[in-house]
Formats: C-alpha cells, sequence, structure tokens
C-alpha cells in the first residue's frame, strides 16, 4: 500500500475516532482508575468480539458494562446466572395463546445489545450451549424460529476466580469464542482514596450522558476493517500463534511439554481485528508490532491450555505466553 493510501486511512480514524475521548471522559465520572478495563472493553466493542472478565468482588466490573451501555445508548441486560437457570430464562419461550390457538414468541433477555452475564460460570451446560449459539451465530432459536440479534451485540461475561463451589467449569469451545479475557486488579492506593471521596455516600447517583449512538460505532467497524496491517506483521502474529501449538519449531524447546493445546486459528483472527482496533484507539491508521503486544495477553491468555506437568512446576498460560512474545522476532 502507498503512504498516500496510510494517510487517507489516519484522517478517517482520526475523524472517526473523536468519540473515543468524550466516552472516556464520561466513564471517569463513575470509574476511577480502572483504564486497562475500560480500554479493553471498547477494543471489544469496536472489534466486534465478547470479553470475559475475571476479578474479585467490588472491582466496578459490573459499574463499568453499565456506564458502556449508557454511553453508547445501546439496550443492557445484566443476566445473574445461577445453576437452576433454564436456556428459557436467556432466550426467551413460545407462549399458547388460548383465543387464537396459537403460538407467540416471548423474547427472553439476550434481545439486547450489550448482555452483563455475571458469574458466567455458576450456570449449567444447556445454558452456556444456548448462550453459545447467540454469541457465535448472533442468533437465538425458538421453536421453529431462528431470529437474528440486533447489532452491536456483545456478551461481557464476569467470573470470581475464589469461590469455586456451586460453579461449572466453561467449556473449552466457548472459552474460544470470547476475543478477550481481562484480568481485574485492585485499585492503586490513591485510586482507592479518590473512589472513597466520591462514592462514599447512602445514595450518591452519577448519570452517564449518551455521547455516540449504536449506529456510530457499526461506522467506526468499518474504519476498524480498512486499518493497514503490513504482511510482516500478518506473518508475526501467525508465528505467535504456531509458537503455542509448536515451540520445539521455535527452538523453545523448554515450552515443549508445558502446552496441551494451543491457540487456534479464531485467536489468530482475534489478534489481528483486536490490534486493527487498538490502533484505532491510538488514532493510527495502522498496525505496529506493538499494538500486537498490548493486547496479545488478552486474547491468548484462555486459549493456551497448560499441561499437569506445568501446573506442577507453577507455570501458567500467562507465564508461557509472555515467554512467547518475548522469544518471538518481531518486524
Amino acid at each position: 500500500m502507498v503512504d498516500t493510501g496510510i494517510g487517507l486511512i489516519n484522517e478517517r480514524v482520526k475523524k472517526e475516532s473523536k468519540f473515543v475521548e468524550n466516552l472516556f471522559a464520561e466513564w471517569r465520572k463513575v470509574i476511577v482508575g480502572q483504564e486497562y478495563m475500560l480500554e479493553r472493553l471498547l477494543v471489544g466493542v469496536l472489534a466486534n468480539g465478547h470479553i470475559l472478565i475475571e476479578g474479585v468482588p467490588g472491582l466496578a466490573k459490573t459499574m463499568a458494562v453499565r456506564c458502556l451501555a449508557a454511553s453508547i445508548q445501546a439496550t443492557f441486560q445484566r443476566l445473574q446466572f445461577t445453576p437452576d437457570m433454564l436456556p428459557a430464562d436467556l432466550t426467551g419461550t413460545l407462549i399458547y395463546d388460548q383465543k387464537t390457538g396459537e403460538f407467540h414468541i416471548k423474547r427472553g433477555p439476550l434481545f439486547a445489545n450489550i448482555i452483563l452475564a455475571d458469574e458466567i460460570n455458576r450456570a449449567p451446560a444447556k445454558v452456556q450451549s444456548a448462550l453459545l449459539e447467540a454469541m457465535q451465530e448472533r442468533q437465538i432459536t425458538i421453536g421453529q424460529e431462528t431470529l437474528a440479534l440486533e447489532e452491536p451485540f456483545m456478551v461481557l461475561a464476569t467470573q470470581n476466580p475464589i469461590e469455586q463451589e456451586g460453579t461449572y467449569p466453561l467449556p473449552e469451545a466457548q472459552v474460544d469464542r470470547f476475543m478477550l479475557k481481562l484480568k481485574v486488579t485492585y485499585p492503586s492506593k490513591e485510586e482507592e482514596f479518590t473512589i472513597l471521596k466520591r462514592m462514599a455516600y447512602t445514595d450518591k447517583k452519577i448519570d452517564i450522558a449518551p455521547v455516540v449512538k449504536p449506529a456510530d460505532i457499526l461506522n467506526a467497524r468499518k474504519v476498524v476493517d480498512e486499518i493497514y496491517i503490513d504482511e510482516k506483521i500478518e506473518k508475526y502474529i501467525v508465528d505467535v500463534v504456531e509458537t503455542s501449538r509448536n515451540p520445539a519449531g521455535y527452538r523453545m524447546n523448554d515450552l515443549v511439554g508445558l502446552i496441551q493445546y494451543g491457540a487456534s486459528p479464531r485467536a489468530t483472527i482475534s489478534l489481528a481485528v483486536a490490534a486493527k482496533a487498538h490502533a484505532f484507539l491510538k488514532g493510527r491508521g495502522y498496525v505496529t508490532p506493538q499494538d500486537v503486544k498490548s493486547i496479545g495477553m488478552d486474547v491468548l491468555r484462555h486459549r493456551v491450555i497448560v499441561t499437569y506437568e506445568a501446573e506442577a512446576e507453577e507455570k501458567t498460560s500467562e507465564d508461557i505466553v509472555k515467554r512467547i512474545f518475548d522469544e518471538v522476532e518481531v518486524p
């Protein structure tokens, strides 16, 4: 691609990404710190991907998702997942009308733009499979009818890393459907002091103003698709993912025996699209290797499955992903 082409994309990105700062300004009215989580939420929105958020209770995960929905004028549903949940609690069901003798569809809460699936690992397998269809196919089947979901559609799921009682491990197929997995940590001492000063009231409500419309998000996604990614960087992404499957082929023999399953081709696609969205947030019309590195851990940490041997050596998937990014040659 010639420079004039990249220059034009740069101009489009600068024009279309003006709303980004306004969004962050609205979110910061409520959320103190957590810049990493807020930025990754926006990457997910722009890259049309679902996000799995892991963190202890009380870190503003739910509040951040509510702010996101309010600021883009999107319909929002919060679903508290429980072991006795049924698929119909998500998708809706058929209601029999005695007057007409016909069945009518009653739509469930999944028919919204942004879904917050709280404690997703508490729901049984049938519920997970119903959610999986919505996440992957962007559609829901009720009875004999298949209904398309309105775009943008995004599932933001939370899970608590502490409490394991009464939880069901998420199927690998479903975990792979999440473009990003975020690990949210405690705020700093200074941030926590600001939280106390701002929020320690019995009745404190801060209104989030709508900054963009769903149509603006869909337009921004078109610009993200146009962002230039050089063939060398595409090969770098493929090398990173391939190393997770075949470390010996990249002279990382110490990782052999530690990886049970490497990342899937879906990870390759997700890494490229998320890197484009990251470049968009930074106001650039082209992807750099740093975009790939910045977003890489969030794309790969849940897709690299370690062996028992790795667990015995106290090696996590994050340790392996970090090693891969340290060793694979950067273009």
